[in-house]
């Protein structure tokens, strides 16, 4: 029917012409109440929201120098952040001459990334960033 048509019988019933799919040729309109309409897609927007998974980026800082038993603690808590199904941001930093051996925080990065390889997958391999060298490793999936 015409749109015309449409608005004068939506006005009689006293609701409102709404436009469900703007996209369709010819468009598709609905008569309905538009308050409870809006109500009712918030409330599927709402339930969508909360079905979706949220990662949230942690973060753990080591030095090139660090000892074997601080590499512990600190391999504990990324491994309990990926328990959490957060992803994990490991961080080299690197201060004065430090940064002339690169590689000894690379090493560092790949043992964590082997110690946490049945938990985790690397996401973003080791990669030197001014003075601090990163890696982003993520929980595998089920």
């Amino acid at each position: 029917m015409s749109s015309r048509e449409a608005n004068a019988i939506a006005l009689e019933r006293h609701l409102d012409l709404v436009e469900i799919s703007p996209q369709a040729r010819p468009p598709v309109c609905k008569i309905l109440d538009y308050g409870k309409y809006r109500y009712e897609q918030q409330k599927r927007e709402k339930e969508a929201r909360k079905k979706q998974k949220v990662f949230e980026v942690k973060e753990v800082k080591l030095r090139p120098g660090i000892e074997d038993h601080d590499f512990g603690v600190k391999f504990k808590n990324a491994a309990r952040f990926l328990e959490d199904g957060n992803k994990v941001k490991v961080t080299i930093m690197f201060r004065g001459r430090e940064m002339s051996h690169p590689e000894l925080g690379e090493a560092l990065l790949v043992r964590m990334a082997e110690e946490l390889g049945d938990t985790a997958i690397v996401e973003k391999k080791p990669k030197l960033e001014g003075r601090n060298m990163t890696m982003i490793v993520a929980p595998k999936s089920k």
